[in-house]
């Protein structure tokens, strides 16, 4: 099993559920590959992930659309 970064269990703690339901998968591609940090974008009524490679693993970056 894959274990997640510590800097990526701060970002989950105390987030909703369905925040991390969503956010969740990515942080543990990031974390199998260690290669690239997570870009978390908020939309006005949800919110996407994804691996960004201008972003050093371990690191999450939130954004606004």
């Amino acid at each position: 099993m894959i274990q997640l970064p510590a800097s990526y269990q701060e970002y989950l703690a105390g987030k909703s559920e369905s925040f991390i339901n969503t956010v969740r998968p990515i942080l543990m591609q990031s974390a199998a590959e260690k290669l690239h940090g997570v870009r978390v974008v908020t939309h006005p009524h949800d919110h996407q992930a994804h691996l960004d490679d201008t972003i050093p693993f371990g690191t999450v970056v939130e954004d606004i659309d």
